[in-house]
This record gives structure tokens, C-alpha cells and sequence, in this order.
């Protein structure tokens, strides 16, 4: 579904990512580890298309098809989502989005992150930090995108709301029950990791100054980091990214 090759990312005349290289199959999803600066919030932009961030070298392929140059409507119209890890204020109400981007069932998933309270809100304005993740996973819900890209869906938020957020997140997720497998595939970015307790993931990926350095098994890439730190993780046994 998404294959990135030799990606060189700038912000402002500085390049953060020095040549990632990342392929995301069909009804995979992936989570990305990674200390604070490292590059992977840009990694996010950079598929989705944010400004300002500049692709100087390198491919974002998406179902077959290369979208460096695509503003970012298009891409979401390919099916991309992206939920930020912080959501801002926006003076519109929450309502009035999801009746522009939502789709059928859009209603259930309201209920689900108990958000029925929120809709004729300004969207993010005075909400808690669960209410804000709990927004955006509503507002992915409504896209039912593709390819979910989650930037730390879990910062910031107690377990219950974990719990709740990641629910959903599997239900989108959850396999077509007319052709018995997984369509839609998600990247995750976690710190703690608590988040993949309740969704699996095929692979996690250490990235390190712009570079991922390291790709395995999700729950044995996160012991070792809790146990020797990320600059030990260029030392792992997973090498070729599809352990």
C-alpha cells in the first residue's frame, strides 16, 4: 500500500529525515518508536503533504502511484487520514465538519468515543487532552481512510480513554468480513507504547536522527528499549525491516 524510498525531508532549510526507506503492506499496521526530535512526526507531514515540509529527495508511493507533488485534499481523497498528536483549536463546529467529511454510520462512532456532548462545539476548544484525541479519532472515523496515520494517539490520555480510542482505531481497522482479511493499514507513533496493548502491530521501527535505524517485532523492539535505551537499538537482530 505505501512504500517510501530514500526519503529526504527539510523544514525550513534543515533536513530531519536522511533517507528513510519503509514499506507498509495492505492490512499491515506499523508502529515507530523514537526519541523526542528524531523525526517522526515528519515522517507523518511528509506522506499527508504538510507544510513545511519539503520532499528534496527520495519517492512516497501510495497504492502505485508517487504523491510528492499532491496537495494535501488529494491525497486524503486517495485515502490517507492523519490524527495529530496536537490537535488544534479550530473555530468551526465539530458538527458542521463531520457533515462535510462523514459517512455512513458516522453516528455510531459518536456514541462509541462518547462524543455526543462535543458535536456542536468549536472543534478542540476547551477540551481535555482525551477529549481533543478523542475528536480526531472521531474525525478519522468520518474520512475511513485508507491508510491511518497516528501521531502518539495515546500522549496525554489516561487508560480509559486509551481503551476507547484504540477500540475504534481497531474497528476501523478490523477485517472485511466478506473477503476474511484486513484492507486498511495504519503507522503508529508511540513513546510509551501502551497503545499496543490493544491494537497489533506487525512491525515496529526504531527511528534515530532522521534514519530508522532498527525494525521488529513490536513487543521485543519495546523491551529493548525499556531495558538499554534507544542508542543500543542500532545493535538489534532485526535487520531487514520484515522480521
Amino acid at each position: 500500500m505505501l512504500k517510501i524510498k530514500d526519503l529526504v525531508v527539510e523544514v525550513d532549510g534543515k533536513e530531519i529525515l536522511k533517507g528513510v526507506n519503509l514499506e507498509i503492506g495492505e492490512g499491515e499496521v506499523h508502529a515507530i518508536f523514537g526519541p523526542n526530535g528524531s523525526g517522526k512526526s515528519t515522517l507523518l507531514a511528509a506522506i499527508i503533504g504538510l507544510p513545511p515540509y519539503k520532499i528534496k529527495k527520495g519517492k512516497v508511493v501510495f497504492k502505485g502511484k508517487m504523491i510528492n507533488k499532491l496537495p494535501i485534499w488529494e491525497r486524503a481523497k486517495l485515502g490517507i487520514g492523519l490524527a495529530f498528536q496536537n490537535p488544534p483549536e479550530i473555530n468551526l463546529k465539530m458538527k458542521k465538519l463531520l457533515e462535510k467529511i462523514g459517512k455512513d454510520g458516522l453516528q455510531e462512532y459518536v456514541k462509541k468515543l462518547k462524543m455526543e456532548d462535543y458535536t456542536e462545539r468549536d472543534i478542540n476548544r476547551g477540551f481535555s487532552g482525551g477529549e481533543r484525541k478523542r475528536a480526531e479519532i472521531l474525525q478519522i472515523a468520518a474520512q475511513k481512510p485508507d491508510l491511518l496515520l497516528l501521531d502518539e494517539p495515546e500522549s496525554g490520555v489516561d487508560m480509559e480513554n486509551i481503551y476507547i480510542i484504540s477500540k475504534v482505531i481497531n474497528e476501523l481497522l478490523e477485517k472485511n468480513k466478506r473477503i476474511r482479511e484486513r484492507k486498511k493499514s495504519a503507522i503508529i507513533i508511540t513513546h510509551t507504547g501502551y497503545i499496543l496493548d490493544f491494537i497489533n502491530a506487525r512491525l515496529a521501527h526504531v527511528m534515530i536522527d532522521g534514519k530508522i535505524i532498527c525494525s521488529g517485532p513490536p513487543k521485543e523492539v519495546l523491551k529493548n528499549i525499556k531495558e538499554n535505551g534507544y542508542e543500543n537499538c542500532e545493535k538489534c537482530r532485526w535487520n531487514d525491516g520484515r522480521a
